[in-house]
Parts: C-alpha cells; structure tokens; sequence
C-alpha cells in the first residue's frame, strides 16, 4: 500500500487540512502517517485514520525519517514555514537529505504537494 507522510509547521496546519479535505478520497486510499499535532488535527477534522510519530520538535521528522531510510516511505508532504526559524532545524534539514537520498519524492508547498498527490493518483490508475 502506499505509504505518505503528512507534516505541517504551525501556521501550515490550516493549510494541510484545506489540502488533505482536498484529496480526502485519494487519500483514503494510502497508509498515511503524520506528526503529532499536525496528525491529530487531520484526524478530527476529516475522516482520514492517520498513524501518529512524535511532534517534529519532539522526534517526529526523524521518525519518518528513519521510515525513509528504510524504503518504507513513498512521498512526503511537508509544508513548512519559510519565515519562522524552527528550533528543530536540524531535524528537518535531516528529513530532506535523506528524501534526497532515497530518491523520495518531498512536498513543501501547497502546489508542489498537489503534483505528488496527482502523480500518486495517475500510478493507481495505471495499476
């Protein structure tokens, strides 16, 4: 099954909801995983079942992350701030070296996490 991580910074969070409300049929259809925070509010406001990690503060980025590492992971949408520094800034720079690495496909904008989320439709199509 398709396996995608859903991340959003704080002032991303309302954001990835209007996305996920979205693509709530598609994603129905994928193994997702989400950070803490960003998981549960995807979780009470649509319908979608999410595995939690740790908040990204907490460990959440390195354990998907490490779900990257071991080819566990197919996409990843991460929507950041770009203007306000993270204290967990390593972390984060962590996921997207090991996404570049394994060859995993990364979203970090509402329009390039559309991109995935269509490819990701267009691969079930064709399957």
């Amino acid at each position: 099954m398709t396996r995608v991580a859903l991340i959003a910074h704080d002032d991303e969070k309302p954001e990835m909801i209007d996305l996920v409300r979205s693509y709530e049929s598609l994603l129905s259809e994928f193994d997702l995983v989400g950070t803490g925070t960003t998981g549960q509010r995807i979780m009470d406001e649509t319908d979608l079942e999410i595995e939690r990690k740790q908040s990204g503060p907490l460990g959440g980025d390195m354990q998907i992350g490490g779900e990257v590492a071991q080819d566990e992971m197919d996409a990843i949408v991460f929507l950041r701030d770009p203007h306000t520094a993270q204290p967990h800034e390593p972390d984060i720079t962590a996921l997207l070296r090991i996404c570049d690495v394994h060859d995993v496909p990364l979203a970090t904008t509402r329009t390039s996490a559309e991109y995935i989320l269509d490819g990701l439709a267009a691969d079930r199509a064709d399957d």
